[in-house]
């Protein structure tokens, strides 16, 4: 009988409520203009999860490893090739424990002039930990991608956008300018606490907008995407038209795990070449655009 007094049915008003609104959308910060009169900006995202997507889970396949490790040997290089072919700077968000098993790899991308933000500690779910845990993950994970990079970071994209009640207070604490794990609106926005602006620049994703749904395959869970690359172009392309027209953002999240395939790479390419040929579209990193929005909305 307590279990049954205790399900969401049973709520009163103020209950629900304020579940609601403990982390909510506030005013929009969609410019009349970009930087420099442009008419759209595009993020372009990175998430090097690379091995840390097993050892999350505790898991011990050496198989699902390798293909962590892929995106360090073949995914970021590629990335970032195709990045400088077309003089477009993005951000990669990094797990602190991806970022110590590769300290070169997130070196060369602050090297190239890139962002790196924080993507928890091994990918850990926010939502699943209380909150000392999860401020003590994501402090030690700033400090370390500090320590390797040189640059302190100051964005934050939860580990599989898992945002818990928690994320946010730890965010204010973190004192950082952005988010980008929320889904809100299509355009940055800023975020609420129990309905007070926190100054909080939200980076909205989606998972339409996210290449892991549609590519990603689990042989012991029974998930077999088959969506082929030039269907995943096509959503992809028509956010980035849609947004143009609009005047908005574009903000496209990828895996080097999973776009760094020679079959899938060209998306990354042609996306690259699509957007960077308008004079009018502003290409910059989640900071630079997070920055930008906050000097003129807030």
């Amino acid at each position: 009988m307590d279990d049954m007094n205790s399900q969401p049915w049973t709520w009163d008003e103020q209950t629900w409520r304020s579940k609601v609104d403990h982390v909510r959308a506030g005013r929009s910060l969609k410019p009349v203009r970009w930087k420099n009169g442009a008419r759209c900006a595009v993020a372009f995202s990175f998430d090097s999860d690379h091995e840390t997507n097993e050892l999350r889970d505790g898991g011990k396949s050496i198989g699902r490893m390798s293909q962590g490790q892929y995106g360090n040997r073949q995914g970021v290089p590629r990335i970032l090739n195709a990045l400088a072919k077309y003089d477009a700077k993005a951000t990669f968000f990094v797990p602190a424990v991806a970022a110590l098993l590769y300290e070169d790899e997130q070196r060369r991308v602050v090297a190239e002039g890139h962002e790196i933000g924080i993507h928890g500690w091994i990918h850990e779910l926010n939502s699943q930990l209380p909150y000392e845990i999860e401020r003590d993950l994501m402090f030690r994970a700033t400090d370390t991608l500090e320590r390797v990079t040189g640059v302190r970071p100051v964005g934050l994209r939860t580990p599989s956008w898992d945002f818990s009640p928690s994320t946010l207070r730890i965010e204010r604490e973190l004192g950082l300018l952005y988010d980008s794990s929320l889904m809100a609106d299509d355009d940055p926005y800023e975020l609420l606490e129990q309905g007070e602006p926190t100054g909080i620049v939200e980076l909205p994703v989606e998972w339409i907008r996210d290449d892991a749904v549609y590519f990603n395959m689990h042989r012991f869970n029974g998930l077999r995407p088959h969506t082929p690359p030039t269907a995943v172009y096509d959503i992809f392309f028509r956010e980035f038209e849609r947004a143009y027209e609009e005047g908005g953002l574009f903000l496209l999240t990828m895996h080097p795990h999973v776009t760094g395939y020679r079959s899938r790479i060209w998306i990354l390419e042609k996306l690259l070449e699509e957007v960077t040929r308008r004079s009018d579209v502003w290409v910059a990193t989640h900071a630079e655009i997070a920055a930008f929005v906050k000097e003129q909305g807030l």
